[in-house]
């Protein structure tokens, strides 16, 4: 059976402000009702497959688990990098950890990016039919894009004549890896029909690629083994020890495998495919209304065409606009022409250079109980909004530096305030003194919302001392 590798790492800079850091676009919801991760997920019911392996990033486990537990979707493991290197070492502990689940088979891994767009979800399932035989054969597959413009803000793949099959339904070998190329060059490939945009989803055995990635970066795959043979269990994920993976080089699996292996083959794909590098390309993977504008929230356009407009917390109205990008959010606003997105990662860079929380975070800020906005701050007071879900509870903790008021918005809340235990309901609410230890729980069946007044000398999240904690947070 099929095991399904879904790859949720990334920041997606050039998504900037919606996508974040500790937020990125795989996790959002960009081109309907779900998320990207979800879509990912989604695309696989058909194939005879298992429930994925997915790898992610540490900081995004809850959210990477609670998107996948609305899916009613169990994965088969959930391994965490401690930090990224890049694609080669990713697939490697999935390989790792698929092999290990599987016994002694070998099992055939799909390799797929969680932030990909795929429209034609058959066109997909079928491809990956036909990589299927070639697979067993020993070979790695990747699928390649028929191209549809002279991109160049992608690799490209020139293919060879036809092994298995024949057409666009087939299985060939590859001639070449090409980098980003020049317009003119890029005009001259889609001409050719030679050419396929590299998607960077694959499709092998998962001892095959281990193999050919100890032949071909042996550093790697001796610190990818090391790495998983020391990791350690936390609840239901698989924790990669850091200083062990800390001596992983950093590389694609096109450089450290693909281009040097000589088993490699690309299945051509034509289903609709973006990879979302930008807002431009999001543009294009979005349904446009008459004026080939894409809107979303509150959004009022006049005389304006070809722009994407998005609205967060309020109202955007554009007037004569023209190829423009405009995304609000509750704490940043972007404007840009689309021919300028690539360099909204200049942006970026330039939040952490100052030391702006914006790169990062948002103002609402997502924890494995909920989530709380920061709605209001001054000097020595801060006013949040906390979300608890159904069942959920916050850690046992207490602050040195700040004391707390918390006001019952909606639901019921079980309080714990030093050694009393209590519970809350709309309308009411208690105060936490400096020092006290304190928790909050939702013991009841619909979300919980509380106004947080937070006053003291220091408000910040780092001075948290926690004594119990059911996510196992320190």
């Amino acid at each position: 059976m099929l095991t399904p590798v879904i790859l949720s790492g990334g920041a997606g800079t050039r998504l900037w402000p919606l996508s974040r850091e500790l937020y990125p676009k795989q996790l959002l919801a960009l081109t309907g009702e779900r998320t990207m991760l979800q879509q990912t997920a989604l695309r696989l019911s058909g194939l005879a497959a298992s429930a994925p392996v997915v790898v992610c990033n540490d900081a995004h486990r809850f959210l990477v688990a609670e998107q996948l537990r609305q899916l009613h979707i169990e994965p088969r493991a959930v391994v965490l990098e401690p930090f990224g290197r890049n694609t080669a070492p990713a697939i490697a502990l999935a390989a790792h950890a698929a092999l290990k689940m599987s016994g002694t088979e070998d099992p055939e891994i799909l390799v797929l990016p969680a932030d990909h767009v795929i429209k034609d979800v058959a066109a997909f399932q079928q491809a990956v039919r036909i990589a299927l035989p070639a697979v067993q054969q020993g070979k790695l597959v990747t699928f390649g894009i028929v191209p549809s413009a002279p991109e160049t803000g992608y690799g490209y793949i020139q293919r060879g004549e036809a092994g298995s099959g024949e057409g666009l339904g087939g299985v060939y070998p590859i001639a070449r890896f090409v980098e980003k190329p020049s317009l003119e060059r890029a005009q001259q490939f889609l001409q050719s029909g030679d050419y396929l945009w590299n998607s960077g989803m694959f499709m092998f055995r998962a001892g095959r690629y281990l193999q050919e990635l100890e032949r071909f970066a042996p550093q790697m795959a001796r610190a990818c083994r090391s790495a998983f043979e020391t990791a350690r269990s936390d609840l239901d994920f698989t924790r990669i020890d850091a200083k062990t993976f800390e001596q992983c080089p950093s590389d694609s699996i096109d450089y450290a495998v693909m281009e040097k292996t000589s088993d490699a083959v690309v299945v051509p794909l034509d289903a609709g495919w973006s990879d979302v590098g930008s807002w431009a390309a999001l543009h294009d993977a979005c349904e446009s209304d008459a004026h080939g504008n894409v809107s979303r929230g509150d959004v009022i356009a006049e005389d304006s065409r070809g722009c994407y407009l998005y609205s967060e917390s309020r109202l955007v109205a554009a007037v004569g606009l023209s190829d423009h990008v405009v995304v609000e959010t509750k704490d940043a606003v972007l404007v840009a022409p689309k021919n300028r997105v690539q360099d909204v990662k200049k942006l970026v860079s330039r939040l952490k250079e100052a030391g702006r929380y914006e790169h990062s975070l948002h103002r609402e800020v997502f924890r494995p109980w909920g989530s709380y906005d920061s709605i209001e701050n001054g000097e020595r007071f801060q006013v949040k909004r906390l979300k608890v879900k159904p069942g959920a509870t916050l850690s046992l903790q207490m602050h040195h530096h700040r004391a707390e008021h918390w006001i019952v918005v909606s639901g019921t809340a079980r309080i714990t305030r030093g050694e009393e235990v209590f519970l809350l309901e709309e309308n009411q609410s208690t105060y936490i003194p400096i020092g006290v230890k304190h928790r909050i729980e939702n013991p009841g069946m619909i979300p919980l919302h509380i106004i947080e007044v937070q006053s003291g000398s220091h408000l910040g999240e780092d001075y948290i001392v926690r004594f119990d904690d059911r996510y196992g947070r320190q």
